[in-house]
């Protein structure tokens, strides 16, 4: 890649987020002068959040059921592609209105919405990479480490609940997930 193509990239991206970060500032300026409502977005010590515009606003549809059609196709345009590990609000599972800022491996589409996995670096299953287990409340398959995670711990991928990601709400894209980890997350994602 040349760096006239690079910086040309880089420039599309960063006024794209602009734009993005513009948009949802008048959204929360306009949502708190209205209803003397808090803004959306990080607001607990744990990361929690109370919302996001499209949550917020009863927006989400809900996690998505049923059989996925995986496909591995990523691209650093700055859209979230399959493949990709993306960083987003995810809703929780028990309150839709509530959620967490974490990276998510993008693995479809459905209409607008993004389709992911959720990551997380907390331990819920011994093994190695690509073993699959389920605790008390999930299915879990080991992915081991990458670029997703900036202090290189090994992580974990949740195969049970497919979520549905605004692309509104997307911030930035974390890495491209190495093709032989996507294709056993593939595997194991509509297996259960």
């Amino acid at each position: 890649m040349s760096w006239k193509s690079l910086v040309s990239r880089v420039v599309r991206i960063g006024v794209k987020e602009g734009f993005k970060y513009y948009k949802d500032s008048q959204r929360n300026k306009a949502g708190s002068q209205d209803s003397g409502s808090r803004p959306s977005g990080p607001s607990q010590s744990d990361g929690r959040s109370s919302g996001s515009a499209s949550a917020k606003d009863g927006e989400y549809p809900g996690d998505y059921r049923g059989a996925v059609n995986v496909s591995y196709a990523p691209d650093l345009d700055g859209d979230a592609d399959p493949g990709e590990v993306v960083w987003g609000w995810v809703p929780f599972e028990e309150d839709h209105s509530q959620g967490k800022d974490r990276p998510s491996l993008v693995i479809g589409k459905d209409g607008r919405w993004v389709l992911s996995l959720m990551l997380t670096s907390k331990d819920h299953i011994p093994g190695v990479v690509g073993e699959v287990r389920e605790d008390r409340h999930a299915r879990w398959m080991n992915i081991g480490s990458g670029d997703w995670d900036s202090q290189g711990r090994p992580s974990e991928i949740r195969l049970d609940r497919v979520i549905r990601l605004d692309p509104e709400t997307i911030r930035r894209e974390g890495s491209i997930m190495p093709r032989e980890i996507f294709e056993q997350v593939a595997k194991n994602v509509n297996a259960g």
